[in-house]
């Protein structure tokens, strides 16, 4: 359907490690919760092979520790492994010295389990925001290639409305791209296009017309995201988390993979330092 090869990531989490479930799950418990996120992991990882994409790979340090051998298949499959903090922590509610350590023990943690470089960073929940530019700096001086932490819409947990919609280099941070995620203009408003709980809710079409769109109007390739979570109807349900919360996490996950399925066809996806040349 269109010419550019676009960016497939995926955000490589468990479903009890969402940022909407902080105040439900304790980090203490994690390690007594069932664990899905590697059979889910896996499972992605199957689909990406029959539909012949390849895709970045924003992991948890947390993950990696307790499954080397998942990071070492997506290395192994030709995918590029990056950074997704130690635990999901959002960049605001650490200092920067605090960030730098996060980043730089995730950075090697990775880099060890898979064998290969780690230059990619998505900060949890896009929590880059107008409050947090100081994490590019610090992203930089860690040894970062580029960061995929920026959303230029409006949402009541994330986002900077008026930032570039396309790659560009944040101030104070030489070397390094920010690589927003894609939205679509109409009027005057960015409208978000690049997967995660729209992509369950919107319907497909609309999905399809607008990363079709940015492809032949923008001229620009388009960056998608999900989590191994979202392809799981069957994980286990929280109770006592509140109806817009749980809304958000559980609506049309049966409806997942079968789109997912359908994005692949209909589009070419690579890695994001392959299709936006940076390493």
């Amino acid at each position: 359907m269109a010419s550019l090869t676009n960016a497939m990531t995926v955000d490589v989490e468990d479903y009890f490690q969402v940022s909407a479930f902080s105040g439900h799950i304790s980090r203490d418990d994690w390690d007594a919760l069932p664990c899905r996120v590697e059979q889910n992991t896996n499972r992605v990882l199957d689909m990406f092979a029959e539909g012949g994409a390849k895709a970045t790979f924003f992991t948890l340090g947390w993950v990696a520790q307790r499954y080397p051998q998942l990071i070492r298949r997506i290395a192994d499959e030709g995918h590029e492994v990056a950074s997704h903090g130690m635990a999901h922590f959002r960049v605001g509610d650490q200092t920067r010295d605090q960030f730098l350590e996060d980043i730089s023990k995730t950075r090697k943690i990775l880099q060890d389990a898979s064998g290969q470089p780690v230059t990619g960073y998505r900060a949890a929940s896009f929590s880059i925001g107008t409050e947090t530019l100081w994490a590019h700096e610090v992203l930089a001086e860690a040894g970062y290639s580029y960061s995929s932490s920026v959303y230029p819409v409006r949402h009541d947990h994330y986002g900077i409305p008026d930032a570039p919609r396309f790659p560009y280099t944040p101030e104070g941070a030489k070397g390094l791209a920010e690589l927003p995620l894609t939205t679509v203009k109409l009027g005057n408003r960015n409208l978000p296009c690049s997967g995660g709980g729209f992509f369950r809710l919107l319907p497909y079409a609309y999905f399809r017309w607008a990363i079709g769109k940015v492809n032949r109007d923008d001229r620009e390739p388009t960056i998608f995201y999900f989590h191994p979570w979202e392809i799981d109807p069957d994980q286990p349900r929280q109770t006592g988390i509140g109806a817009k919360t749980r809304f958000r996490h559980y609506v049309n996950l049966s409806r997942m993979a079968p789109r997912l399925e359908q994005m692949l066809r209909d589009f070419s996806w690579d890695r994001m330092d392959k299709v936006f040349d940076v390493d």
